[in-house]
């Protein structure tokens, strides 16, 4: 171990931790089956698609948007879910981070699970690009088997 690591394993109290920097991506790069994704998008409209439980407590209600999120690449469904469908209003600026991609239908939707977070920031500066929607194309499972 080098004399660094050795420096910062001390400091943190034994357990070397090394936190990555993440890596901002593009919605045009992501692809069906992947995750840990972190992006900045625009919210371009939203839309609750069910909403159940009783209003009067808060831990049973369960609320699910599908929100069109995008950058100056393209666009995507983003399913929102409970608390988050509240931060991601329509001209919203968001960061996902550990974001994953669902297929549903056979079409990719961004999803932030528990393991990932939701954060509103500061309006973005880029123009959404709305003809390029991921959404809107559909995959085809193919099961490859080798010899």
């Amino acid at each position: 171990m080098s004399t660094e690591a050795a420096e910062v394993q001390k400091q943190e109290g034994g357990a070397a931790v090394a936190k990555r920097k993440p890596v901002f991506v593009k919605v045009d790069q992501l692809k069906p089956g992947t995750s840990g994704h972190t992006l900045t998008v625009k919210v371009v409209s939203s839309k609750t698609v069910l909403q159940k439980g009783r209003s009067d407590t808060a831990l049973r209600q369960t609320k699910i948007a599908e929100c069109l999120v995008g950058d100056e690449t393209g666009t995507i469904v983003f399913t929102a879910r409970n608390e988050q469908v509240d931060m991601l209003k329509e001209g919203a600026t968001v960061i996902l981070r550990n974001a994953k991609i669902d297929m549903f239908k056979g079409s990719m939707r961004l999803a932030v699970d528990k393991w990932g977070r939701v954060e509103v920031t500061a309006p973005a500066s880029f123009t959404v690009k709305e003809g390029n929607n991921l959404s809107l194309i559909e995959y085809e499972l193919v099961n490859v088997v080798e010899e």
